[in-house]
Formats: C-alpha cells, sequence, structure tokens
C-alpha cells in the first residue's frame, strides 16, 4: 500500500526538494539536557534512559566529521545515496556554550552535506545561535531545520513527564526560529497515559495554527531504570491499546494541515532494557495497519482542517 495516497511523507518531500535521494546521518556530541543537570532539574523527562534517543547512534568519542563520513560510506554503499542531512539528533544539541555550538556546526559542513538538522528543547536555543546558522544557511548554502521536541500541547502532561517547559516556551521558540526562514519538525508523542484524544486533536490544531514544517509522531516505548519504568513496573500507569493508538494517529492526520510532512507515525526502540515498545509489534506492521484503516475509511491527511482562519464566517 502506497503511504503517498494518504499523507505526505517525508521521503517524497526530501527527494522533490533536492532532485534526488536525501538521507540522515545521525550525529552524537558530548551534550546534555537542563532538566537532566540540575539547571531545571534531574533525571531528565521520566521516560528518557541514559543514551537518551540516540540508541544507534556512534559513540560521541568520534568527531562530528568522523561519524558523518563513517554513516556516509555505509548509506551509499547500501542505499546509492550522494546528499545529506547531518542530523544533530541526542539530548539537547543547543544546551552548550556559544562557541561550541559553532564549532560543531561548521565541523558538520563537509562536501555533500546539503541540510543541517538540530535537535533541542524550545527553552534552549537563543537568538545568538539563531543568528550563527541564518550566517551558515546564507554563506555555505545549506538549509537549517530545528527539531523542536514537544510530546503534547498539554501542560499538566509536560509537568508530569518532567519537560521543565510548558506550552508557552515552545511557542515562543517558533516564533523566533520563523523569523529566520528555518524549517521546524516538532516531535509529538500520541500515546503519554495522562493525554486522551482531545489532546491529540489539540496537538494537530496547535501545530497547524503554528504552521510547523514537519511532524515526528513517537509512540510511548518505557525503558527500565527510568521514572516511567518504575511507575509501569509498580501498576501506576495505565497504557492504550495498539488499537487506541491507530485510532489517536488517524485522528491526528485527519486535523493536521494538509501540507505539514509526516517525517514518522510510530518510533523505534533498543531491544536491551526496553519494558514496553509498540506492543510486541513491529512498528512497520503498526505503520500497514494504520494505512489500511485509512484505506478502508476514506481518509486522507487534513480531511478535517476547517477549523482555522475564521471559522463561523465559511
Amino acid at each position: 500500500m502506497d503511504e503517498k495516497n494518504f499523507y505526505r511523507i517525508y521521503s517524497s518531500y526530501l527527494k522533490n526538494k533536492y532532485g534526488q535521494k536525501v538521507y540522515k546521518l545521525p550525529i552524537n556530541v558530548s551534550v546534555t539536557c537542563p532538566n537532566r543537570d540540575g539547571v531545571l532539574g534531574y533525571g531528565g523527562c521520566i521516560f528518557c534512559g541514559e543514551k537518551g534517543a540516540g540508541f544507534e547512534n556512534l559513540s560521541n568519542q568520534l568527531s562530528v566529521k568522523e561519524q558523518l563520513n563513517k554513516n556516509m560510506g555505509y548509506i551509499r554503499r547500501r542505499y546509492k545515496a550522494n546528499k545529506f542531512i547531518a542530523y544533530f539528533q541526542n539530548f539537547t544539541n543547543t544546551y552548550m556554550p556559544t562557541e561550541k555550538f559553532k564549532r560543531i556546526i561548521k565541523e558538520a559542513l563537509i562536501e555533500d552535506i546539503v541540510e543541517i538538522s538540530i535537535s533541542t528543547r524550545p527553552d534552549s536555543i537563543s537568538d545568538e545561535q539563531l543568528k550563527f546558522l541564518k550566517q551558515i544557511k546564507d554563506e555555505r548554502k545549506v538549509n537549517i531545520t530545528i527539531e523542536l521536541g514537544l510530546q503534547s500541547v498539554n501542560y499538566h502532561t509536560l509537568e508530569k513527564i518532567n519537560r521543565g517547559h510548558t506550552l508557552a516556551e515552545f511557542i515562543d521558540a517558533v516564533l523566533r526560529i520563523k523569523k529566520y526562514n528555518f524549517e521546524i519538525c516538532t516531535h509529538i508523542i500520541l500515546n503519554l497515559p495522562w493525554d486522551d484524544k482531545v489532546d491529540v486533536l489539540e496537538n494537530a490544531k496547535i501545530l497547524s495554527a503554528l504552521n510547523i514544517d514537519s511532524v515526528k509522531l513517537h509512540s510511548l516505548y518505557i525503558v527500565k531504570d527510568t521514572p516511567l519504568g518504575d511507575m509501569y513496573q509498580k501498576g501506576e500507569i495505565k497504557l492504550i491499546s495498539k488499537e487506541e493508538y491507530i485510532d489517536r494517529v488517524i485522528l491526528f492526520l485527519e486535523h493536521i494541515k494538509p501540507d505539514i510532512v509526516i517525517q514518522r507515525l510510530t518510533g523505534r526502540a533498543p531491544k536491551e532494557g526496553t519494558l514496553f515498545v509498540n506492543w510486541n509489534t513491529s512498528w512497520w506492521k503498526i505503520k500497514e495497519q494504520i494505512l489500511t484503516k485509512m484505506d478502508e475509511n476514506n481518509i486522507k491527511q487534513g480531511i478535517k482542517y476547517n477549523y482555522l482562519k475564521g471559522k463561523t464566517l465559511k
């Protein structure tokens, strides 16, 4: 089943943008987060393990250039790709002194890198960093994408998962980033235990109203020896079913603005030390089930995007 018939997929977007296959190359640098080191709190988000989201990354003992070259070689051989995105993925990649930030970005400006993607928190990116990235974009002719972790628009949920910020900081970051015409990707988890379908719907509406460029949808996975893992093992939280998750993804897609790119519908997790992931189902099978249900019910991205621009006067 061709997913392009149901939503705006990332691979096609990149091919149209650059005229050829483009692959993301993850970069792992030695950084942390302000809610791990005591500035905002300790331990990080309650679902975040010691390795963060970069469990498949190379060691941060390798330089940025070494990581890029090693990953480039593998992707070139396997997928015949020639253009790449340097993706600063793990933890908060703007949470560092400005000079260090400038240095690692410059290290990524090697041949065949057409874009730099930086994963960060909405409360951890400065105007000075944005001005520097604009300079890099103009001088080196590389595109810039900022990936902002949000997870939920429900500020009660944000407090429960120890994000250390609210929706306000996210909106502020989006407005400041948009001034520089950088693309923004937002990360959302659709099955957090404290969110319901109203929150799923509001996720889609707020991201649409803010003209977010792309979205990564994640299914929550639970790692051993994390606060969320402890809650799960003690029976203090209840997770929705796989069928409910599929319904939530479809609800989100129905209401999200049709030109927003969908980079992912579910997540992946490390094999070791994981207590729960994807209902013991392969991520691609869940995606197939989402597409099958959308096909059976004639659903496409944005078919219910009718709530902005003076709805009552239409």
